[in-house]
């Protein structure tokens, strides 16, 4: 198994909000840590949709519409939506 090294910024994951219901079993206000190493039990469809910008923002990278050190995503699912948000923090 793979283990994090904890390179990069620590990132704190929370889920604000699901339209109908996700099939994975999330609920709005878990909280998770993750990282390029970690998809810390999140859904599988979910991790790899939102793998890009997590590695972009685990590494100290923006985008155009990104502001700050918090970010929203979302599931490839939009008939059962889950929004996420996700925020970096200094190791």
């Amino acid at each position: 198994m793979a283990t994090d090294p904890g390179i990069g910024y620590k990132i704190k994951g929370i889920v604000l909000s699901i339209k109908g219901e996700c099939s994975a079993g999330h609920k709005v206000g878990e909280s998770f840590d993750v990282s390029c190493h970690n998809p810390a039990g999140m859904c599988g469809w979910l991790y790899h949709d939102i793998f890009p910008s997590l590695q972009t923002f685990q590494f100290g990278g923006n985008l155009p519409w990104w502001e700050g050190d918090i970010i929203q995503l979302q599931c490839p699912d939009h008939i059962n939506l889950v929004t996420i948000q996700l925020e970096r923090f200094k190791n």
